[in-house]
Protein backbone atom coordinates (compact mmCIF):
# COMPACT_ATOMS: atom_id res chain seq x y z
CA UNK A 1 0.00 0.00 0.00
CA UNK A 2 1.38 3.41 -0.98
CA UNK A 3 0.92 6.73 0.83
CA UNK A 4 1.56 8.57 -2.41
CA UNK A 5 -1.25 11.00 -3.12
CA UNK A 6 -2.77 10.73 0.36
CA UNK A 7 -3.83 14.02 1.94
CA UNK A 8 -2.66 14.15 5.54
CA UNK A 9 -3.42 16.73 8.17
CA UNK A 10 -0.68 16.89 10.78
CA UNK A 11 -1.67 18.41 14.10
CA UNK A 12 1.23 19.65 16.22
CA UNK A 13 0.62 20.56 19.87
CA UNK A 14 2.61 21.97 22.76
CA UNK A 15 5.18 19.35 23.67
CA UNK A 16 8.97 19.33 23.73
CA UNK A 17 8.80 16.48 21.24
CA UNK A 18 7.23 18.82 18.66
CA UNK A 19 10.68 19.00 17.09
CA UNK A 20 10.10 15.47 15.79
CA UNK A 21 7.18 16.74 13.71
CA UNK A 22 9.70 18.24 11.27
CA UNK A 23 11.11 14.79 10.52
CA UNK A 24 7.60 13.35 10.27
CA UNK A 25 6.61 15.99 7.70
CA UNK A 26 9.75 15.26 5.73
CA UNK A 27 9.06 11.49 5.74
CA UNK A 28 5.44 11.98 4.68
CA UNK A 29 6.33 14.35 1.86
CA UNK A 30 9.12 12.03 0.72
CA UNK A 31 6.55 9.20 0.62
CA UNK A 32 4.43 11.29 -1.74
CA UNK A 33 1.81 12.57 0.68
CA UNK A 34 0.26 16.03 0.56
CA UNK A 35 0.74 17.43 4.07
CA UNK A 36 -1.09 20.30 5.72
CA UNK A 37 0.16 21.26 9.19
CA UNK A 38 -2.18 22.67 11.83
CA UNK A 39 -0.46 23.95 14.98
CA UNK A 40 -1.69 25.05 18.38
CA UNK A 41 -0.41 28.34 19.73
CA UNK A 42 1.66 26.60 22.40
CA UNK A 43 3.32 24.33 19.79
CA UNK A 44 4.91 27.41 18.22
CA UNK A 45 6.99 27.86 21.36
CA UNK A 46 8.78 24.59 20.54
CA UNK A 47 9.10 24.69 16.73
CA UNK A 48 8.50 27.51 14.28
CA UNK A 49 5.71 27.46 11.71
CA UNK A 50 8.30 28.51 9.12
CA UNK A 51 10.20 25.24 9.57
CA UNK A 52 7.10 23.11 9.01
CA UNK A 53 5.80 25.32 6.20
CA UNK A 54 9.12 24.97 4.37
CA UNK A 55 9.12 21.19 4.71
CA UNK A 56 5.44 20.73 3.84
CA UNK A 57 5.46 23.35 1.07
CA UNK A 58 2.20 24.68 2.50
CA UNK A 59 1.47 27.58 4.87
CA UNK A 60 1.00 26.36 8.42
CA UNK A 61 -2.46 27.03 9.87
CA UNK A 62 -3.09 27.86 13.51
CA UNK A 63 -5.97 30.34 13.68
CA UNK A 64 -9.46 30.56 12.25
CA UNK A 65 -8.73 33.87 10.53
CA UNK A 66 -5.46 34.62 8.75
CA UNK A 67 -3.76 37.73 10.08
CA UNK A 68 -0.15 36.60 9.75
CA UNK A 69 2.36 37.96 7.29
CA UNK A 70 2.78 34.77 5.29
CA UNK A 71 -0.84 35.11 4.12
CA UNK A 72 -0.61 38.93 3.78
CA UNK A 73 -3.06 39.42 6.62
CA UNK A 74 -5.91 39.10 4.15
CA UNK A 75 -8.41 38.09 6.81
CA UNK A 76 -9.29 34.91 4.93
CA UNK A 77 -10.90 32.09 6.90
CA UNK A 78 -9.30 28.70 7.56
CA UNK A 79 -12.41 26.61 7.15
CA UNK A 80 -12.17 23.76 9.67
CA UNK A 81 -15.03 21.91 7.98
CA UNK A 82 -13.29 21.94 4.60
CA UNK A 83 -10.04 20.83 6.21
CA UNK A 84 -11.81 17.96 7.94
CA UNK A 85 -13.35 16.86 4.64
CA UNK A 86 -10.13 17.34 2.64
CA UNK A 87 -7.97 14.93 4.61
CA UNK A 88 -7.53 11.20 4.14
CA UNK A 89 -6.06 11.05 7.67
CA UNK A 90 -5.55 13.42 10.58
CA UNK A 91 -2.43 12.67 12.62
CA UNK A 92 -1.97 14.58 15.88
CA UNK A 93 1.68 14.16 16.80
CA UNK A 94 2.68 15.08 19.36
CA UNK A 95 -0.64 15.01 21.20
CA UNK A 96 -0.17 16.71 24.56
CA UNK A 97 -2.18 15.79 27.66
CA UNK A 98 -4.07 19.07 27.27
CA UNK A 99 -5.02 18.31 23.67
CA UNK A 100 -6.08 14.76 24.53
CA UNK A 101 -8.34 16.13 27.28
CA UNK A 102 -9.89 18.75 25.00
CA UNK A 103 -10.58 16.31 22.20
CA UNK A 104 -11.96 13.67 24.56
CA UNK A 105 -14.32 16.26 26.04
CA UNK A 106 -15.26 17.78 22.68
CA UNK A 107 -13.95 21.23 23.61
CA UNK A 108 -13.45 23.45 20.59
CA UNK A 109 -11.16 26.28 21.65
CA UNK A 110 -8.85 26.53 18.64
CA UNK A 111 -8.50 25.54 14.99
CA UNK A 112 -6.92 22.14 15.70
CA UNK A 113 -9.78 21.06 18.00
CA UNK A 114 -12.36 22.34 15.50
CA UNK A 115 -10.73 20.36 12.70
CA UNK A 116 -10.73 17.25 14.89
CA UNK A 117 -14.45 17.58 15.56
CA UNK A 118 -15.10 18.13 11.84
CA UNK A 119 -12.89 15.32 10.55
CA UNK A 120 -14.61 12.45 8.75
CA UNK A 121 -11.30 10.74 8.08
CA UNK A 122 -9.41 8.34 10.40
CA UNK A 123 -7.74 10.22 13.27
CA UNK A 124 -4.48 9.08 14.87
CA UNK A 125 -3.32 10.40 18.25
CA UNK A 126 0.37 10.00 19.13
CA UNK A 127 0.62 11.13 22.78
CA UNK A 128 3.77 12.61 24.25
CA UNK A 129 4.26 13.74 27.84
CA UNK A 130 6.09 12.89 31.05
CA UNK A 131 5.63 9.42 32.52
CA UNK A 132 3.43 10.47 35.45
CA UNK A 133 1.18 12.52 33.18
CA UNK A 134 0.90 9.60 30.75
CA UNK A 135 0.00 7.15 33.51
CA UNK A 136 -2.40 9.50 35.31
CA UNK A 137 -5.94 8.06 35.45
CA UNK A 138 -7.35 11.12 33.66
CA UNK A 139 -4.98 10.67 30.70
CA UNK A 140 -5.64 6.92 30.61
CA UNK A 141 -9.38 7.60 30.58
CA UNK A 142 -9.04 10.27 27.87
CA UNK A 143 -7.12 7.85 25.66
CA UNK A 144 -9.75 5.19 26.30
CA UNK A 145 -12.54 7.60 25.35
CA UNK A 146 -10.78 8.71 22.18
CA UNK A 147 -10.22 5.09 21.21
CA UNK A 148 -13.88 4.29 21.91
CA UNK A 149 -14.86 7.08 19.50
CA UNK A 150 -13.10 5.13 16.73
CA UNK A 151 -9.82 7.03 16.83
CA UNK A 152 -6.47 5.28 16.63
CA UNK A 153 -3.89 5.61 19.42
CA UNK A 154 -0.20 5.35 18.53
CA UNK A 155 1.12 4.49 21.96
CA UNK A 156 3.92 6.48 23.55
CA UNK A 157 7.25 4.70 23.78
CA UNK A 158 9.44 3.83 26.76
CA UNK A 159 12.70 5.69 27.28
CA UNK A 160 14.40 8.72 28.78
CA UNK A 161 12.12 11.75 28.92
CA UNK A 162 12.84 15.47 28.88
CA UNK A 163 12.41 15.56 32.67
CA UNK A 164 15.22 13.05 33.09
CA UNK A 165 12.81 10.33 34.21
CA UNK A 166 12.67 7.01 32.40
CA UNK A 167 9.35 5.48 31.44
CA UNK A 168 6.51 5.58 28.93
CA UNK A 169 5.74 8.97 27.47
CA UNK A 170 8.15 9.48 24.55
CA UNK A 171 6.49 10.34 21.25
CA UNK A 172 6.54 7.37 18.91
CA UNK A 173 9.36 7.78 16.42
CA UNK A 174 8.35 9.41 13.11
CA UNK A 175 9.22 6.16 11.30
CA UNK A 176 6.81 4.28 13.58
CA UNK A 177 4.02 6.77 12.89
CA UNK A 178 4.65 6.49 9.15
CA UNK A 179 4.56 2.69 9.35
CA UNK A 180 1.29 2.87 11.29
CA UNK A 181 -0.26 4.77 8.39
CA UNK A 182 1.13 2.27 5.89
CA UNK A 183 -0.30 -0.62 7.93
CA UNK A 184 -3.68 1.07 8.31
CA UNK A 185 -4.19 1.62 4.59
CA UNK A 186 -2.79 -1.79 3.73
CA UNK A 187 -5.38 -3.43 5.99
CA UNK A 188 -8.12 -1.19 4.63
CA UNK A 189 -7.17 -2.05 1.07
CA UNK A 190 -7.05 -5.74 1.95
CA UNK A 191 -10.47 -5.62 3.60
CA UNK A 192 -11.98 -3.84 0.63
CA UNK A 193 -10.39 -6.13 -1.95
CA UNK A 194 -10.74 -9.49 -0.23
CA UNK A 195 -13.70 -11.63 -1.19
CA UNK A 196 -12.40 -14.76 0.56
CA UNK A 197 -14.82 -14.42 3.48
CA UNK A 198 -17.87 -13.42 1.47
CA UNK A 199 -20.55 -15.97 2.32
CA UNK A 200 -18.37 -17.78 4.85
CA UNK A 201 -20.18 -18.79 8.04
CA UNK A 202 -18.26 -17.92 11.18
CA UNK A 203 -19.13 -19.16 14.66
CA UNK A 204 -17.64 -17.23 17.58
CA UNK A 205 -17.91 -17.69 21.34
CA UNK A 206 -17.29 -14.77 23.66
CA UNK A 207 -17.51 -13.62 27.25
CA UNK A 208 -17.63 -15.55 30.53
CA UNK A 209 -20.02 -18.19 31.76
CA UNK A 210 -21.84 -18.10 35.09
CA UNK A 211 -22.20 -21.38 36.99
CA UNK A 212 -24.99 -21.14 39.61
CA UNK A 213 -24.34 -22.04 43.24
CA UNK A 214 -27.86 -21.04 44.25
CA UNK A 215 -30.43 -18.55 42.84
CA UNK A 216 -28.26 -15.65 44.08
CA UNK A 217 -24.62 -16.69 43.67
CA UNK A 218 -22.53 -18.09 40.86
CA UNK A 219 -18.96 -18.97 39.85
CA UNK A 220 -17.52 -16.91 37.01
CA UNK A 221 -14.36 -15.11 35.83
CA UNK A 222 -13.17 -11.66 34.81
CA UNK A 223 -13.89 -11.92 31.08
CA UNK A 224 -15.76 -8.93 29.60
CA UNK A 225 -16.25 -10.36 26.09
CA UNK A 226 -14.49 -7.40 24.46
CA UNK A 227 -12.07 -9.54 22.45
CA UNK A 228 -14.72 -11.89 21.10
CA UNK A 229 -17.03 -9.02 20.19
CA UNK A 230 -14.17 -7.26 18.35
CA UNK A 231 -13.50 -10.49 16.43
CA UNK A 232 -17.17 -10.74 15.47
CA UNK A 233 -17.11 -7.15 14.23
CA UNK A 234 -13.96 -7.77 12.17
CA UNK A 235 -15.39 -10.85 10.47
CA UNK A 236 -18.58 -8.98 9.57
CA UNK A 237 -16.48 -6.18 8.07
CA UNK A 238 -14.70 -8.81 5.97
CA UNK A 239 -18.01 -10.03 4.56
CA UNK A 240 -18.65 -13.13 6.67
CA UNK A 241 -21.96 -14.31 8.13
CA UNK A 242 -21.34 -14.30 11.88
CA UNK A 243 -23.08 -16.16 14.71
CA UNK A 244 -21.94 -15.04 18.16
CA UNK A 245 -22.63 -17.27 21.15
CA UNK A 246 -22.20 -14.89 24.06
CA UNK A 247 -22.01 -15.38 27.79
CA UNK A 248 -23.31 -12.58 30.05
CA UNK A 249 -21.74 -9.23 29.09
CA UNK A 250 -22.64 -5.54 29.20
CA UNK A 251 -21.60 -5.09 25.55
CA UNK A 252 -23.93 -4.01 22.74
CA UNK A 253 -24.32 -6.07 19.58
CA UNK A 254 -20.93 -5.73 17.79
CA UNK A 255 -22.57 -5.13 14.40
CA UNK A 256 -26.16 -5.19 13.14
CA UNK A 257 -25.43 -8.18 10.90
CA UNK A 258 -24.27 -10.39 13.79
CA UNK A 259 -26.64 -13.11 15.01
CA UNK A 260 -26.15 -13.21 18.77
CA UNK A 261 -27.23 -16.16 20.91
CA UNK A 262 -27.21 -15.31 24.60
CA UNK A 263 -26.29 -18.06 27.06
CA UNK A 264 -25.37 -18.17 30.71
CA UNK A 265 -23.77 -21.45 31.73
CA UNK A 266 -21.00 -23.56 30.20
CA UNK A 267 -23.56 -26.23 29.35
CA UNK A 268 -25.77 -23.70 27.58
CA UNK A 269 -22.76 -22.39 25.64
CA UNK A 270 -21.84 -25.93 24.65
CA UNK A 271 -25.38 -26.66 23.48
CA UNK A 272 -25.67 -23.48 21.39
CA UNK A 273 -22.19 -23.91 19.90
CA UNK A 274 -22.74 -27.59 19.13
CA UNK A 275 -25.98 -26.78 17.32
CA UNK A 276 -24.35 -24.20 15.06
CA UNK A 277 -21.04 -26.04 14.59
CA UNK A 278 -21.87 -28.33 11.66
CA UNK A 279 -22.80 -25.43 9.38
CA UNK A 280 -19.80 -23.26 10.32
CA UNK A 281 -16.78 -22.80 8.06
CA UNK A 282 -14.68 -20.99 10.68
CA UNK A 283 -14.96 -21.39 14.45
CA UNK A 284 -13.31 -18.97 16.89
CA UNK A 285 -13.55 -20.05 20.53
CA UNK A 286 -12.64 -16.93 22.48
CA UNK A 287 -15.03 -17.35 25.42
CA UNK A 288 -13.68 -17.88 28.93
CA UNK A 289 -15.71 -20.98 29.75
CA UNK A 290 -15.78 -22.30 33.31
CA UNK A 291 -13.83 -25.54 33.71
CA UNK A 292 -15.94 -26.60 36.69
CA UNK A 293 -19.54 -26.09 37.77
CA UNK A 294 -21.30 -26.79 41.07
CA UNK A 295 -22.48 -30.40 41.10
CA UNK A 296 -25.67 -29.68 43.03
CA UNK A 297 -26.80 -26.05 42.79
CA UNK A 298 -29.31 -25.17 45.48
CA UNK A 299 -32.80 -24.12 44.48
CA UNK A 300 -32.93 -21.67 47.39
CA UNK A 301 -30.43 -19.17 48.73
CA UNK A 302 -27.84 -20.86 50.93
CA UNK A 303 -27.83 -19.28 54.39
CA UNK A 304 -24.61 -18.41 56.16
CA UNK A 305 -24.36 -20.85 59.08
CA UNK A 306 -21.12 -22.78 59.32
CA UNK A 307 -17.62 -21.33 59.74
CA UNK A 308 -16.50 -23.14 56.60
CA UNK A 309 -18.43 -24.16 53.52
CA UNK A 310 -17.56 -26.84 50.96
CA UNK A 311 -18.78 -26.82 47.39
CA UNK A 312 -18.59 -29.94 45.23
CA UNK A 313 -17.61 -29.13 41.67
CA UNK A 314 -17.81 -31.24 38.56
CA UNK A 315 -16.06 -30.77 35.21
CA UNK A 316 -17.88 -28.96 32.44
CA UNK A 317 -17.88 -30.21 28.85
CA UNK A 318 -14.67 -29.18 27.06
CA UNK A 319 -16.21 -27.32 24.13
CA UNK A 320 -13.00 -26.96 22.12
CA UNK A 321 -12.00 -30.62 22.53
CA UNK A 322 -15.48 -31.88 21.69
CA UNK A 323 -15.83 -29.75 18.58
CA UNK A 324 -12.23 -30.46 17.57
CA UNK A 325 -13.00 -34.17 17.55
CA UNK A 326 -16.00 -33.51 15.28
CA UNK A 327 -14.18 -31.13 12.91
CA UNK A 328 -14.65 -31.93 9.23
CA UNK A 329 -12.26 -31.23 6.32
CA UNK A 330 -12.57 -27.59 5.32
CA UNK A 331 -13.51 -26.38 8.78
CA UNK A 332 -11.02 -24.09 10.53
CA UNK A 333 -10.83 -23.69 14.30
CA UNK A 334 -9.10 -21.06 16.41
CA UNK A 335 -8.83 -21.33 20.18
CA UNK A 336 -7.48 -19.07 22.92
CA UNK A 337 -5.08 -19.82 25.75
CA UNK A 338 -4.69 -17.39 28.64
CA UNK A 339 -1.59 -18.47 30.56
CA UNK A 340 0.45 -17.31 33.55
CA UNK A 341 3.48 -19.62 33.17
CA UNK A 342 5.02 -22.02 30.63
CA UNK A 343 2.93 -20.10 28.13
CA UNK A 344 4.13 -21.56 24.83
CA UNK A 345 4.32 -25.12 26.13
CA UNK A 346 0.78 -24.99 27.53
CA UNK A 347 -0.56 -23.33 24.38
CA UNK A 348 0.94 -26.02 22.14
CA UNK A 349 -0.59 -28.77 24.28
CA UNK A 350 -3.99 -27.14 23.84
CA UNK A 351 -3.44 -26.67 20.10
CA UNK A 352 -2.84 -30.38 19.51
CA UNK A 353 -5.13 -31.85 22.16
CA UNK A 354 -8.12 -29.96 20.79
CA UNK A 355 -7.33 -30.32 17.07
CA UNK A 356 -7.12 -26.56 16.48
CA UNK A 357 -5.68 -24.80 13.46
CA UNK A 358 -4.48 -21.84 15.55
CA UNK A 359 -4.02 -21.10 19.21
CA UNK A 360 -4.05 -17.46 20.32
CA UNK A 361 -1.79 -17.07 23.33
CA UNK A 362 -2.32 -14.36 25.96
CA UNK A 363 -0.01 -13.95 28.92
CA UNK A 364 -1.30 -12.29 32.07
CA UNK A 365 2.28 -11.16 32.61
CA UNK A 366 1.97 -8.75 29.65
CA UNK A 367 0.88 -5.27 30.71
CA UNK A 368 -2.29 -4.15 28.93
CA UNK A 369 -3.30 -7.68 27.92
CA UNK A 370 -5.88 -10.06 29.32
CA UNK A 371 -9.28 -9.41 30.87
CA UNK A 372 -10.90 -5.99 31.06
CA UNK A 373 -8.46 -4.05 28.88
CA UNK A 374 -9.27 -2.30 25.61
CA UNK A 375 -5.88 -3.52 24.35
CA UNK A 376 -4.36 -6.95 23.89
CA UNK A 377 -0.98 -8.48 23.10
CA UNK A 378 -1.10 -11.85 21.41
CA UNK A 379 1.09 -14.57 19.97
CA UNK A 380 -0.56 -16.88 17.45
CA UNK A 381 0.77 -20.39 16.79
CA UNK A 382 -0.59 -22.49 13.94
CA UNK A 383 -0.66 -26.29 13.63
CA UNK A 384 2.70 -26.23 11.81
CA UNK A 385 4.05 -24.35 14.87
CA UNK A 386 4.63 -21.23 12.82
CA UNK A 387 4.53 -18.33 15.26
CA UNK A 388 3.13 -14.84 14.72
CA UNK A 389 3.92 -12.27 17.39
CA UNK A 390 2.02 -9.01 17.59
CA UNK A 391 2.67 -5.85 19.58
CA UNK A 392 0.20 -4.42 22.10
CA UNK A 393 -2.75 -3.06 20.12
CA UNK A 394 -6.39 -2.18 20.54
CA UNK A 395 -8.64 -5.24 20.54
CA UNK A 396 -10.21 -4.12 17.26
CA UNK A 397 -6.75 -4.06 15.67
CA UNK A 398 -5.94 -7.47 17.16
CA UNK A 399 -9.18 -8.79 15.68
CA UNK A 400 -8.17 -7.50 12.25
CA UNK A 401 -4.84 -9.33 12.58
CA UNK A 402 -6.65 -12.58 13.38
CA UNK A 403 -9.01 -12.18 10.43
CA UNK A 404 -6.01 -11.53 8.18
CA UNK A 405 -4.45 -14.84 9.31
CA UNK A 406 -7.64 -16.68 8.48
CA UNK A 407 -7.86 -15.03 5.06
CA UNK A 408 -4.26 -16.00 4.26
CA UNK A 409 -5.00 -19.62 5.10
CA UNK A 410 -7.85 -19.62 2.59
Amino acid sequence: MSIEGKRILLGVTGSISAYKSALLVRLLVKAGADVQVVMTESAQQFITPLTLATLSKRPVLSTFVNTNSDRSGDGSWNNHVELGLWADAFVIAPASAHTLARCAAGLCSDLLAAVYLSARCPVFFAPAMDVDMYQHPSTVENLRRLNSFGNHIIRAEHGELASGLIGEGRLAEPETILQTLYDFWAKQESTEAVQALSGKRVLITAGPTQEPIDPVRYISNHSTGKMGYAIARAFVQAGANVTLVSGPTALPLPAPAVTRINVRTAQEMFGATQEAFANADIIVLSAAVADYTPAHPADRKIKKKETSFSLELTKTTDIAATLGAQKQPGQLMMGFALETDNERENALKKLYAKNLDWIVLNSLRDSGAGFGHDTNKITVIDKEEQTYEFALKSKDEVAQDLVSLVIKSL
